[in-house]
């Protein structure tokens, strides 16, 4: 199963019901709170995870930067209740977590974007 690394950013209850689901899923704020996104990035590259997030600094990182990742999640769901995320962002790793590792894929209320990085 791949391994997955929460950014800060992501709600502490969307990881701890992806682990009450069998996800395994490490975050940053029990590894090492308060570091760079470069540094969460780094380290994500460092544990061969893919990173969840809901830092939208990422796409830059990825895309303007060229850095290097293992593959990133963006959460893009403001203002929904946390239940509603929860739900989405489980449907999105029971449906396409193989196709995650080296793409850049957004989750939004409506859809889910899966993008090479090239």
């Amino acid at each position: 199963m791949e391994k997955l690394l929460a950014d800060e950013s992501v709600d502490f209850r969307i990881v701890a019901h992806l682990r009450e689901s069998g996800y395994e899923i490490e975050a940053v704020v029990e590894i090492n709170p308060s570091i760079s996104d470069e540094e969460v990035l780094s380290l994500a590259n460092k544990m061969g995870q893919v990173l969840i997030t809901e830092d939208k600094d990422f796409g830059e990182l990825t895309y303007r930067l060229r850095k290097p990742n293992q593959g990133i999640v963006l959460i893009r769901m403001s203002g929904l209740p946390i239940e509603e995320k929860i739900e989405k962002v489980l449907q999105v790793m029971q449906s396409y977590l193989p196709e995650l590792r080296g793409r850049f894929t957004v989750i939004s209320k409506d859809k889910v974007r899966i993008k090479d990085q090239k």
